[in-house]
């Protein structure tokens, strides 16, 4: 018995770390998601991969695509569907914001975190983002090793 209450955190936070490298967040926003009771019990035990996660919209909606969230090992044949679309839920004004932000040429709409809130809801950080180019991949390489160095020296 408590085995199992070990496995659930309670405090959940997974990170997308490959987005911030990958692109540069112009605006970000936060979403509820609609997800079946065994998605929950999966996130809570911090089952996700999101790195090849993005958003899309259909018919005025935004749709949460390629977050691998594992099926949960206590289901039944009720268990979800580990890579299945789910519905992000934002006001209408933020919607018609990231819609129009997503006309722009080499703009998407990425996730860049999960978690669960005080309430227990779960929430992903949504980010408007464009992709970087190699030489800000280099750049942000570079002053991380400077950093680096700096706190090696006790600067």
């Amino acid at each position: 018995m408590a085995k199992d209450k070990d496995r659930i955190q309670k405090h959940v936070n997974i990170v997308n770390r490959k987005a911030s490298f990958e692109y540069q967040f112009l605006d970000k926003y936060t979403a509820g998601v609609m997800l079946k009771g065994t998605e929950i019990k999966s996130i809570r035990e911090g089952k996700v991969n999101m790195q090849e996660g993005y958003c899309v919209f259909q018919r005025e909606e935004l749709w949460l695509h390629n977050v691998h969230i594992s099926t949960y090992t206590e289901g039944t044949h009720f268990n979800h569907e580990p890579t299945r679309a789910r519905k992000l839920l934002l006001n209408k004004k933020e919607l018609r914001k990231l819609e129009a932000g997503t006309q722009e040429q080499g703009v998407t709409i990425i996730p860049t975190r999960i978690f669960v809130n005080d309430r227990g809801y779960a929430k992903v950080e949504i980010a408007l983002a464009r992709g970087k180019k190699l030489y800000d991949k280099r750049q942000d390489i570079k002053e991380k090793d400077v950093k680096r160095e700096m706190d090696r020296a006790g600067y």
